[in-house]
């Protein structure tokens, strides 16, 4: 008898539900719009109170650690969740690249001194490879020279909030370095919750913790699965936000949102974030199980960007002319999705890959 394939599960249970609640309800008082705001125009856009609730208050950098070294032993199930709200509030904290990406790469290289201190929510670590990197893409190594890194790396997300980088080296392997031994540039990027930045290494005393390839393969792979989850939270909030504000606002002594043409605007958009929703699902789940992962997590970012962006940019136009001012929250909103929109590749690139992968290659 052949066996059934494996069906992915795309409800929430009631524990995944709790965490959203208690992650939720935390945001609200760390990461409100204003002070999110006020920290986009500071130096220091990064909030380290908020990470350290996240981290070491509820444990969440831990998530994907086994229970013996430190973590939660937990799945991308629960991970997908956590994401979906800090994407709802644009939050400014290096959850994606040190509790998914960077952790993604240390758990293939079984390095269970550095994943303990991931764990323990203390320590933050950044793998040095550019955001927009999509998964199986080459990625640039730098020079070894006597057990010292030397060369330069861009467009490293989070590097400033680093305690310590993943540095693939042109020799295949991958090295740990203290952020203290390099030196780290901010670039100029759209969103500035999420802050890239120029990692330049001359002599850096490194540490060889596994092969460099497989590792940024698995953490490529995890960060865009899971990507999809904070988009689908950015996306959710955005059409949330402006059904409520259609509600509230009236024109002609009646609510704007009661006109018929906003109305099949609306309605469009909570088809796609409905379809969004199943699909980020589907990643995180197959992220979970080790089923199908690379077709689901292909498909999932192939469609997640553009109804991201399009939920963003359709809360800007109708929430009018207070949608354009800096001190509502939706230009954040905005931000983020273009910048998620070219995160661990291009929509364009996901689709060529989902081609070869189900043998429907363009003639």
């Amino acid at each position: 008898m052949k066996p059934q394939p494996t069906q992915p599960d795309l409800l929430y249970s009631e524990e995944e539900e709790a965490l959203r609640a208690a992650v939720r309800d935390l945001l609200a008082d760390h990461c409100d719009a204003p002070s999110v705001i006020a920290r986009a125009e500071s130096d220091t856009p990064h909030d380290p109170a908020a990470w350290k609730a996240l981290a070491d208050g509820m444990g969440l950098a831990g998530l994907l650690i086994p229970e013996a070294q430190g973590g939660q032993g937990a799945t991308h199930r629960e991970a997908a969740v956590v994401l979906e709200e800090l994407g709802r509030a644009v939050a400014p904290v290096p959850y994606l690249t040190s509790a998914v990406v960077a952790t993604e790469a240390l758990l293939a290289c079984q390095d269970e001194d550095l994943l303990g201190r991931l764990a323990s929510g203390r320590t933050v670590g950044v793998l040095a490879v550019g955001l927009h990197t999509a998964p199986g893409a080459a990625f640039p190594a730098i020079r070894l020279e006597a057990g010292a890194l030397h060369g330069e790396l861009t467009g490293i997300a989070d590097a400033a909030a680093a305690d310590v980088l993943l540095v693939p080296a042109a020799d295949g392997g991958l090295y740990a370095v203290e952020a203290a031994d390099a030196t780290v540039t901010p670039q100029v990027s759209l969103d500035l919750t999420r802050p890239l930045a120029t990692v330049t290494l001359t002599g850096a005393p490194a540490r060889r913790i596994g092969d460099a390839g497989p590792a940024v393969r698995r953490a490529l792979r995890a960060g865009a699965g899971l990507l999809a989850s904070e988009q689908l939270g950015l996306a959710d909030w955005a059409l949330t936000e402006t059904v409520r504000y259609l509600k509230d606002r009236k024109q002609f002594n009646r609510p704007v949102g009661g006109f018929q043409a906003l109305k099949h605007r609306l309605a469009q958009l909570w088809l796609e974030v409905v379809n969004l929703r199943a699909a980020a699902r589907g990643a995180a789940d197959a992220l979970a199980t080790g089923h199908d992962v690379e077709v689901s997590v292909a498909v999932a970012q192939a469609y997640a960007a553009s109804v991201a962006v399009r939920a963003a940019e359709e809360a800007l136009q109708l929430h009018g002319g207070i949608g354009m001012t800096w001190e509502h929250p939706v230009h954040l909103c905005l931000k983020r999705a273009k910048a998620d929109s070219i995160a661990y590749g291009t929509a364009g690139a996901h689709r060529e890959a989902l081609a070869e992968l189900v043998d429907l290659r363009a003639p």
